[in-house]
């Protein structure tokens, strides 16, 4: 049985403004008089690389895209808090792996101190998971991921990658991302691929490894976008209230409609038996995450109006991956528009939309289990805490607590397909923590965190079965007979 205390939305564990304040005494103090000035002893290597910033900085004077972003850059005061906070910092140590030195970096090409085609500013963006962590310790507010867009926006600008994975990606992006029709074939024909076991032929030959650890990770990851419970739910449920609390859109989203469209079934379920009426417009498209992380502003912005088209009215906008939700809430930093703003005001997790309602009773779950937050969905959408009261609502679920649920896992949209080493050693503090637990399933509420935990549990011998909170309190009702 979970104790109250076990389960309690712990602010120590999903919000780590106290681990990062701990930590900090082992960083540089400063008193700054200068909001302009780098603190001693923390960016050294960072002064090798740009010249003293010119303070006397003019709107007229920037020709760079991050250069539009004076305000928010000059927010930054240096003070330290985010760098354990930082997966990448903590793993390497090194100050340009840090958000502070990140944006130390960026304000150098703002500044045209620093050349937008440097290898070390390509290198330490590329190297960020964009995870956001690092905003909720800061102080200052500062608004990294919209900084870090507008950062690889200006790498795609000016300096498109022309290896193989880089070249492919843009490709995909702009010939079939954006293009329903084309997209549905996809996956399509990535479901074909898995469910006639292709890929778990493939991946267990080890053949395609001899060629690209890459692509026999990729498979990996196919093959954990599985149904981890193998049973056959009813489609409809029992009893539908005449009277619905309230009427709401589910977003489906790319890869949840491609390859997780149990989770949506799942969603529309849950919300039906705790009394809304669920409907999913017709005419939407991708949220445009994956355009907005590697820096194709525009792509994104294509979609995003085809969505906010797509998803007219007042009603809340239901979405079920952290990625996705954060996405659908920054419309209104795309385009700073009335109309935008209050789309992105009506997007909810399914989480925060049961948080409405005393959420329906089913049937115990006795797998042990933890939960994992998506850094999107916890730092993007402050959902975290929602999420796990969801899944706690099962009665007796065998629940325990998971030492470091509030880091990234490494997938980081398809950061882990690109930044491969990286990725791998963010993975692998997870996969031990995970250990740890002796848990049985771990639930987490984004699909790519999903498949980065789930192939990286396959790839080291790890029993585990990964899926979204809502799939746990769907197997709940099953059980319950709620459905028929």
């Amino acid at each position: 049985m979970v104790s109250t205390s076990s389960v309690r939305c712990d602010r120590e564990k999903f919000h780590i403004h106290n681990q990062a304040k701990a930590n900090h005494d082992k960083l540089t103090r400063v008193d700054y008089h200068d909001p302009y000035e780098v603190p001693t002893g923390t960016c050294q290597s960072i002064r090798h690389i740009v010249e003293p910033p010119n303070k006397s900085l003019s709107a007229q004077e920037f020709k760079t895209a991050l250069a539009e972003q004076e305000q928010k850059l000059l927010a930054c005061i240096h003070c330290g808090l985010c760098l354990e906070a930082c997966p990448t910092y903590v793993i390497t140590g090194d100050e340009n792996d840090g958000p502070r030195g990140r944006l130390y970096l960026m304000r150098a090409v703002a500044e045209e101190r620093l050349p937008n085609t440097s290898d070390a500013f390509s290198k330490h963006i590329d190297r960020c998971l964009g995870c956001r962590a690092c905003e909720q310790v800061c102080p200052a507010g500062v608004e990294y991921g919209q900084l870090l867009e507008a950062s690889r926006y200006e790498l795609l600008m000016a300096q498109p990658k022309q290896d193989l994975a880089h070249k492919l990606l843009r490709f995909v992006l702009r010939s079939v991302w954006i293009s329903p029709s084309r997209l549905r074939f996809f996956f399509s024909a990535s479901r074909l691929f898995r469910d006639l076991r292709l890929s778990k032929l493939l991946f267990r030959s080890g053949i395609v490894k001899l060629f690209s650890s890459r692509a026999h990770f990729a498979l990996a990851l196919l093959e954990n976008s599985r149904d981890q419970w193998n049973s056959k739910r009813a489609q409809s449920v029992l009893s539908k209230t005449d009277r619905p609390l309230e009427h709401v859109m589910l977003f489906a989203g790319c890869v949840g409609e491609g390859l997780f469209e149990r989770v949506n079934t799942a969603t529309r379920r849950v919300l039906e038996v705790n009394g809304f009426e669920v409907s999913t417009p017709r005419y939407q498209v991708c949220c445009g995450a994956l355009h907005a992380h590697a820096g194709d502003l525009e792509g994104a912005r294509k979609l995003a109006r085809q969505n906010i088209q797509a998803f007219g009215g007042s009603e809340p906008v239901i979405t079920n991956a952290g990625g996705c939700g954060a996405m659908l809430a920054s419309y209104a930093h795309l385009f700073h528009t009335d109309e935008a703003a209050a789309f992105s005001a009506r997007v909810r997790d399914v989480s925060q939309q049961l948080g409405t309602c005393e959420i329906v009773k089913g049937s115990p779950i006795d797998e042990r289990t933890t939960y994992d937050a998506s850094c999107h969905l916890l730092y993007g959408q402050h959902a975290g805490e929602s999420s796990l009261r969801m899944l706690t609502s099962i009665p007796n679920l065998n629940f325990t607590n998971l030492e470091g649920a509030e880091r990234c896992c490494g997938g980081a949209g398809i950061y882990n397909l690109l930044e491969t080493e990286m990725s791998a050693r963010v993975l692998q503090e997870k996969l031990t923590n995970v250990q740890a637990t002796g848990a049985e399933v771990l639930a987490t509420g984004n699909a790519g965190c999903q498949m980065q935990i789930g192939a990286g549990a396959c790839l080291n011998g790890i029993s585990l079965k990964v899926c979204h909170p809502v799939e746990l309190l769907d197997e709940s009702y099953e059980r319950a007979g709620l459905y028929e």
